[in-house]
């Protein structure tokens, strides 16, 4: 019998040397998803005939972040600026996605995670933000990702304002790439000062919220992400 709702995390590959290499996701993720009450679980990029295998085996799933989208899934080309890029992922997740979305599966999509959703329904991103979309705004911060440096303004009647019980919320920021046309059936809920979107969410029963920083990261400390944690989490019906 069930008793906690079992969370599925995307995850990379990561080669530290020739003889040391496997899938990887940043222990925040987990830590966060067994500190509200759910059961994590790492998915690995596979074969998309594995994703119905996840689909049954998973309650919701967090797309967590990790390399740049390639721009060739939003109809554009490489900027000189791109970071890297892992296709066999690319491929995964915008299968994933699609086929979370039509199952109506709870989502909570976090940095990579958010940009992944709006092109998975047609939006673009900008491939370096400080190049494409310069401003006085940092996103990529070299302080210790758990501290918060900018803030986020939210719209009052956002799902998403509604569970953290604030309209305004300062968040870290360790991203160089971010939406630029909002994708189909999305609607940006969060702004950076700069106007950059920093959350967006689908209508409806399902829980479908998209952040641009790393809530993950700042859960012990922040009463908000906890608060966005636990509702994801206790939002799934086990």
């Amino acid at each position: 019998m069930k008793i906690a709702p079992i969370i599925g995390i995307t995850s990379s590959f990561v080669r530290k040397t020739l003889n040391s290499e496997g899938v990887y996701v940043h222990h925040d993720y987990h830590r966060a998803v067994l500190a509200a009450g759910g059961v994590p679980v790492i998915l690995p990029p596979a074969p998309l005939h594995v994703i119905p295998f996840y689909l049954s085996m998973c309650d919701g799933f967090i797309l967590s972040g990790g390399e740049d989208v390639h721009p060739m899934h939003y109809g554009q080309s490489p900027h000189e600026k791109l970071g890297p890029v892992f296709s066999e992922r690319d491929e995964f997740e915008l299968r994933l996605t699609a086929s979370i979305l039509e199952q109506k599966k709870p989502l909570l999509a976090i940095c990579r995670g958010l940009q992944l959703i709006n092109v998975a329904l047609g939006g673009t991103l900008w491939q370096d933000i400080p190049t494409q979309a310069p401003s006085n705004i940092l996103h990529s911060q070299s302080s210790h990702r758990s501290v918060p440096i900018h803030q986020v303004t939210l719209a009052g009647h956002s799902r998403l304002a509604k569970i953290i019980q604030e309209t305004t919320v300062n968040v870290n920021s360790l991203h160089h790439q971010g939406i630029e046309a909002l994708g189909k059936g999305l609607t940006a809920v969060g702004h950076s000062p700069d106007d950059l979107i920093e959350a967006v969410e689908m209508e409806g029963d399902v829980f479908v919220i998209g952040v641009q920083w790393h809530p993950e990261s700042m859960v012990p400390e922040s009463i908000e992400m906890r608060r966005l944690f636990s509702h994801f989490i206790h939002s799934i019906p086990v």
